[in-house]
């Protein structure tokens, strides 16, 4: 009595050793989870890692071009330059402009690419920089990407009150400016300054007194500009003006376009 039977040994023993069995596979199974959980996590970090090392140097350069704008456009502002020499040094500066380190800065291959065409016209794309060290958060200037299909323009258009700058992106545009010479309410009179073709890299400027109607069309498959645009140079308000620029010839090469409206310039030339 009080000892434990050959069954009850028996019983004792197979349980002790199904434990110790299920034990093991327990401990398989958590080692294995542990070292997949393990190798992800640290691909996810070496992952991350890269891109933050990668943003590290591309950052700085877009930013610093970026900062480089919003300065030139408070020189404008701020009345310490003129339009005619912001013009020039815009020019200059977007002529500087690495569009590999752009595109990054701005997502290129995200949002940009993944927004749809428009049926007509061009498509803003509104967006925010990344935050960066040393880059101003309340920008000059407004800026946008357009987006077109082959075909799809930039509708022709003058400008009040404003400067704005166009980089080309991706793609290949016939670009055409205009001087703006006189308004009346119907009619504008303009005369052609630009004609030509604009591939990646190269840009275009505008200002009240000088090339300040353009229009550009869409001749690749796509094409993406870079905009920015300076509101409120003097008082009053700031916006487009849509123009016909096929309208009569008159003296001296100039052009007496019709004042439209935003829906019959897309329907035109959309």
């Amino acid at each position: 009595m009080g000892l434990i039977s050959t069954a009850e040994k028996n019983s004792i023993t197979v349980v002790t050793l199904d434990r110790i069995h299920l034990m093991s596979q327990f401990n398989r199974r958590d080692f294995a989870k542990s070292t997949v959980e393990s190798l992800v996590t640290y691909s996810l970090l070496s992952t991350l890692f890269q891109q933050e090392l990668f943003s590290a140097e591309i950052k700085p350069v877009a930013a610093q071009w970026i900062k480089n704008i919003h300065e030139l456009g408070q020189d404008l502002k701020g009345k310490k330059i003129s339009q005619i020499q912001w013009k020039e040094r815009c020019e200059k500066l977007f002529a500087q402009a690495d569009l590999k380190d752009l595109m990054k800065f701005v997502d290129f291959g995200g949002r940009i690419s993944s927004t749809p065409f428009r049926e007509k016209g061009e498509r803003p794309i509104r967006f925010k920089f990344p935050e960066v060290e040393g880059l101003p958060t309340n920008l000059i200037f407004g800026h946008q990407i357009f987006k077109l299909k082959k075909g799809q323009s930039v509708i022709p258009h003058g400008h009040n009150n404003m400067a704005t700058a166009f980089l080309i992106m991706k793609g290949e545009f016939r670009g055409k400016h205009y001087d703006r010479l006189e308004d009346s309410d119907t009619h504008m009179i303009i005369k052609p300054t630009i004609d030509t073709k604009f591939k990646p890299g190269e840009c275009s400027t505008v200002t009240q007194v000088k090339d300040n109607v353009h229009w550009f069309k869409t001749e690749s498959d796509e094409g993406y500009i870079f905009n920015i645009h300076i509101t409120g140079l003097n008082s009053g308000s700031s916006g487009r003006v849509y123009v016909d620029p096929n309208g009569e010839k008159i003296s001296g090469g100039r052009i007496l376009a019709r004042r439209i409206g935003a829906a019959e310039a897309t329907n035109l030339y959309g």
